[in-house]
Parts: structure tokens; sequence; C-alpha cells
């Protein structure tokens, strides 16, 4: 059988302190030894489906032709489904399971086309238990995909209209203020928003941004956080304080140069944020919405 992929770019929340990483890896390279991995990150916090979902659609635009093994599974032997789902003219394959990690990544890459459901175990690895997925199901998987294995072999054909949804979190307009949240916090602290530079063009180059979290607003001291930020380029051109920065992905985050924004203002993923207009005579846009610091964990 001619080998089809040469690529397996991988993503999961297993981090590296144990060995699910290097183990999935190895059944890979036993059944398809030509195969470069290509490790996209494994450090997805655990079980947290719509944090890898976003990160795999971050990833998306810049993953070559291959197979995509994605794993955050916390349904891992239960009912869910495990899925392979072609894209892109066949130039493409997901892997992982259908409980809505793939589905934003995979619109962006132009939407599902064939759907199997992994149901014939010829491809599967004999399994001592039901709780490690990726090593018994999605790594012989996509390694037999690999070796030229047709997607119609590994189960039985489903309707791409019927995956799992994902979570894709919007912004919203509210009295002339923009909601949103922080989407993601990367290593270096920076808070990306779910909100685009373009959003807030009429708000000027300097807004008004209310940061917190709706977890607790009902417990005391936890008084609300609001600043005057101006839109950056880059971090070295904040100076001193908190900024906006259109980052790499043309999302605007909060950012501090040579800093962590998310631990000066104690905030993480999922905290809301309210953009809004500065009045010219120093007042602000009505925001409905009161937010509060409030970290959980």
């Amino acid at each position: 059988m001619a080998e089809k992929f040469a690529t397996i770019s991988f993503l999961s929340d297993y981090g590296t302190r144990d060995e699910f990483v290097g183990v999935v890896k190895s059944v890979i390279y036993d059944i398809a030894p030509h195969v470069r991995i290509v490790d996209l990150t494994h450090e997805i916090e655990p079980f947290d489906i719509r944090g890898g979902s976003l990160s795999l659609a971050r990833c998306v635009s810049y993953v070559g032709g291959g197979i995509v093994l994605a794993v955050v599974d916390p349904g891992v032997g239960s009912s869910r489904r495990a899925v392979a789902i072609e894209v892109a003219g066949g130039k493409g394959i997901f892997v992982g399971p259908d409980n809505g990690l793939l589905a934003m990544a995979i619109a962006l890459a132009g939407g599902a086309e064939r759907a199997v459901c992994l149901t014939n175990t010829d491809y599967h690895l004999a399994s001592p238990g039901e709780t490690f997925a990726g090593r018994d199901i999605f790594a012989p998987v996509a390694a037999h995909l690999c070796n030229g294995v047709d997607l119609s072999q590994l189960g039985e054909q489903i309707d791409p209209a019927l995956l799992l949804p994902g979570v894709v979190p919007l912004s919203r307009e509210e009295n002339g203020a923009l909601h949103g949240e922080i989407t993601w916090v990367d290593r270096f602290g920076n808070c990306q928003l779910n909100i685009g530079p373009d959003e807030v063009t009429v708000m000027g180059e300097v807004l008004r941004v209310e940061i917190g979290s709706a977890a607790n607003l009902s417990k005391p001291g936890h008084e609300r956080v609001v600043r005057s930020l101006k839109i950056f380029r880059s971090y070295d051109a904040i100076g001193s304080g908190l900024g906006l920065v259109i980052d790499s992905y043309g999302m605007l985050s909060i950012c501090v140069a040579r800093g962590s924004a998310a631990a000066e203002l104690s905030v993480g993923s999922g905290d809301l944020v309210v953009l809004s207009r500065i009045e010219p005579d120093g007042g602000v846009q009505p925001v409905t919405t009161s937010v509060r610091i409030a970290r959980s964990g």
C-alpha cells in the first residue's frame, strides 16, 4: 500500500510529565515509520475542550497537509464517538474525539467533506482498558491513514453535519460597549481577546477597558478594574503599564511590555472584558454589566 501522508500534527492535554505523548508517538512510528510528527502543543489544560479547540483553530492555517491528531478527551471510554474527518479534497484528515474539539479548525480548513466513526477494530490496538483512546484508537488510525488506508475502511460513514459543533466565544455590542472575554493567556501572560481591531475602530485609539470575572460577582472585596488603554502594534511600544496590542493572530490582547498582564490584573481565560469609547468630556459610554475580579481556583 502506497504511503499517503508524511506528517501528523499532534495536539493534546497530556502534558509531558507522564509517558502519554511518548507512547502515542511510539505507536505511530511502529506502524508508519516514515511519518514526521509535529507537536503543536501538549499543554492544553486538562479536560479543557474549548481551550484545545481554540488552540487548534489558531494553528490550523499554518498546518500543512496531512493528519491532524487532536486529543482532549474527558469523555474517553464513554458513548462519545471517535471520528476521522476529511477536509480540503483529501489533503488533510482530522482524527480525534467528536466532542467539539475539532469543529472550529475543520470549519477554518474549509469544512468537513467525509467523516467516519472509528468502529473498525482491525485498525486499533488491543486494549487492556478503555481510558487511553489516544494510544489504542487515534494513534494507530492516524498511522494507518499515513500508510494509505482509505477513510472508508476505518468505520461507518457518518453525516458531517451531525458532528458535535464547537463553542465559539463571540463578542456582543450593548449600549455602545463591546462585551468580550479573554480566550487565551499565553506563556508570557498576554491576554488575547475574542475582539479584533476592526470591531473597535469607531472607539478611537484609546479605549475604556473594564476587566474582571462573572464567577463571583456577589463576593465582597473584588472591585472592578477599569483602565484607559491605547492600541499598539508591538509590546515595546507600550512602554510602562498596560496596553492593547494587535497580536500575531490579528486579535486584540491586553499586554504588558516584558511582563505578564494576567499576573498584574489577576485575570485569566474566560474573564469578561468590556471595551467602550472614552467620551471627549472625560466620561465613558454606559456599561450595563458590572464586572468584578474574582479568580477561581
